[in-house]
């Protein structure tokens, strides 16, 4: 597993929408839960203000960074107020370039071998195997009889606490978590609570 991910339980609390003025409390409600890899993607508000927030709070022992990301100029900003992660819906190998020289890790978005394969040789740290939904255990495991043994597949779209073994069995190395765990407004003891089924149930989805 990569190094910057080695230390983390693989799972990615997904903020979409998260206003800065909640960053830190619903941050401190996910730490305490044990999660430990914090995404705010690109379209909620102000999210390099909530990057920034996050990062000098929890930075030396959280994955901080965002979601969304659709450019280089994007992982430069991301970079500038102490972001290490950048998350993509896409497999665009500029985006993951840019990351990766700056020495962040990277995860973009794939849905079929050719992406892919394309976004290892560019560079990714990890595959968002996006949407989940649609892709499933199925695929995930045919993606698995191909491609390296060590590649990180992350399942993001549609994760819950009752599939997520499924996924595990399938191959997956981890996922990212969205609505299931955060919606703007929800109460921070709310989302701890539902981060904890999450941590969980990806413990339970261990071998022995």
């Amino acid at each position: 597993m990569n190094q910057a991910l080695s230390n983390h339980i693989p799972l990615t609390a997904i903020l979409r929408g998260l206003p800065p003025e909640s960053a830190l409390a619903v941050g401190e409600a996910l730490v305490e839960a044990g999660m430990t890899i914090l995404e705010v993607p690109l379209n909620s508000p102000a999210p390099l203000e909530s990057i920034g927030s996050l990062a000098r709070r929890f930075g030396e022992r959280c994955l901080i960074g965002a979601g969304t990301v659709m450019t280089p100029d994007q992982v430069r900003a991301i970079h500038e107020v102490g972001g290490r992660l950048v998350v993509m819906p896409h497999g665009d190998t500029d985006v993951i370039a840019a990351a990766k020289q700056l020495g962040m890790v990277c995860m973009p978005g794939i849905a079929t071998p050719t992406e892919g394969f394309a976004a290892l040789r560019a560079g990714a740290d990890a595959l968002k195997l996006f949407p989940a939904e649609l892709v499933g255990p199925t695929v995930l495991r045919a993606m698995r009889a191909v491609f390296p043994p060590q590649t990180l597949f992350m399942p993001v779209g549609g994760i819950t606490p009752d599939n997520l073994a499924e996924f595990v069995r399938a191959g997956a190395s981890g996922f990212g978590l969205g609505s299931g765990l955060y919606t703007p407004g929800r109460d921070p003891a709310d989302i701890g609570r539902r981060a904890r089924a999450y941590v969980q149930a990806w413990q339970a989805a261990q071998p022995a």
